[in-house]
């Protein structure tokens, strides 16, 4: 080996790794997970990556609603700060700081994405060397199916298909991301795979209906008189109904499309574990927001219960010592920006908000106190909301809701107006205050 030879390689062994970053991005998916401990729904890939993951158990996202939700998780800033609160308007009118990809393609990454990350049309100019956005096979043949409001609300409609998984859009996101970890470069990756299900149509193949027998599917839990204590402003739109039946049909066709879119989740993971950067990819698996299957009788997202704004997060970094761990700390979709530039090393843009979760995958048990809070439209005005390790607290502008997830974790005894706890709902707003300032 020469002189010049020598000095390389040992330039090499001392260079730091390459910290690669695979985020894998769901719309609209709630907890309905096999690893979250639902006990119907089939979700063996989901749930083989979270064994050798980290679970949130509580995780949340800051508005129930895709472009508002991405927007803040992109940038680093709450909602408020965005001023980006429906799914129109595109986030860089308000937003001057760089967003999460194109922070770090600025810094010696490589971008690429497949399918929906931003919401659509939303990219910025300098986020991606490489962007697609699978739309699925022309003409996907339907064997059965129906809109369940007789056509009144478009997206309650469902839909088996009888073409093959890589004809739907999320089929063809996943051979993309598959092509893409399977090759070779000079610079650490951020590879960032959006899939579409389990948001509406609720179309899927035909075989993930199969897996849920009609005559096994359970009607929502709750007490006939759960709404008779909640603010109607909690509800954006109450003509939002469906019978036993629909309902059924309902949570049905969006459980078919949450296993649809776990063996997408399979064939991305297995890629990896395939590829030559299995060893040095953090790989980060969350929901934009969650969303209702007849709880409170409400059959959609933009709410601010527990069903809409926790949503699943699980993470995955090389080396970690406690796979298969859970963490009951509260956390947010916008730590994900502070995490990804301490794991590559970076630091982040001055000002921006959220909290780096390296700490917790060293140790899920370790002190974090911390709360989550999340905002909606209603009217002209917002409802927020902030949860805590033991209340939930919701202001609106006419109302409001406070529940004690320890004796009541579905949320359906309002203790707002309670005097018992008159204390507690005031040492509560002012935590809600203390995140809009």
């Amino acid at each position: 080996m020469t002189r010049r030879q020598f000095a390389a390689a040992a330039a090499l062994r001392q260079a730091p790794p390459r910290r690669n970053i695979l985020l894998i991005a769901v719309d609209d998916l709630n907890c309905d997970l096999g690893c979250y401990g639902h006990p119907l729904v089939r979700t063996p890939e989901i749930d083989a990556f979270a064994r050798r993951a980290l679970r949130f158990e509580r995780a949340y996202c800051q508005y129930p609603v895709c472009n508002p939700s991405r927007t803040s998780l992109l940038s680093g800033y709450r909602p408020e700060a965005t001023k980006i609160l429906d799914n129109r308007e595109n986030p860089r009118r308000h937003v001057t700081t760089k967003f999460l990809p194109e922070f770090l393609r600025s810094n010696g990454y490589y971008t690429a994405r497949a399918g929906k990350i931003y919401h659509d049309g939303m990219d910025g100019a300098a986020d991606w060397d490489l962007q697609s956005s699978p739309r699925g096979a022309p003409g996907v043949p339907t064997c059965e199916g129906r809109n369940l409001t007789n056509g009144k609300f478009a997206y309650f409609e469902w839909r088996a298909s009888e073409a093959p998984d890589d004809d739907h859009p999320d089929g063809q996101t996943a051979l993309e991301v598959e092509s893409l970890l399977q090759a070779k470069r000079d610079k650490p990756f951020f590879i960032a795979c959006g899939f579409r299900k389990p948001h509406d149509k609720y179309i899927a193949p035909k075989k993930y209906f199969d897996l849920y027998p009609p005559d096994t599917i359970p009607n929502a839990v709750g007490p006939a008189d759960d709404p008779a204590d909640i603010p109607l402003a909690a509800y954006p739109n109450r003509e939002l109904r469906l019978g036993p039946a629909e309902g059924r049909e309902f949570r049905r066709a969006y459980w078919a499309c949450i296993s649809f879119l776990d063996a997408q989740v399979g064939r991305v993971l297995r890629a990896l574990a395939a590829s030559p950067h299995a060893n040095n990819t953090l790989v980060l698996f969350f929901s934009d927001h969650g969303l209702h299957l007849g709880e409170h009788d409400w059959w959609n997202k933009v709410a601010l219960w527990e069903r809409t704004t926790r949503v699943p997060m699980l993470l995955s970094v090389p080396g970690a010592k406690h796979h298969g761990a859970a963490t009951r700390s509260i956390v947010e979709l916008l730590d994900i920006y502070p995490t990804f530039a301490a794991w590559a090393g970076l630091r982040p843009p001055a000002g921006i908000e959220g909290r780096n979760l390296l700490p917790l995958v060293a140790n899920p048990t370790t002190n974090w106190d911390r709360a989550a809070n999340t905002v909606v439209v209603r009217g002209t005005g917002l409802g927020r909301t902030v949860r805590t390790d033991r209340y939930r607290y919701t202001e609106w502008p006419e109302g409001a809701e406070l529940y004690d997830h320890d004796s009541d974790p579905n949320e359906f005894h309002n203790l707002a107006n309670d005097p018992q706890y008159a204390a507690r709902r005031a040492g509560l707003r002012k935590t809600l205050l203390s995140f809009n300032r």
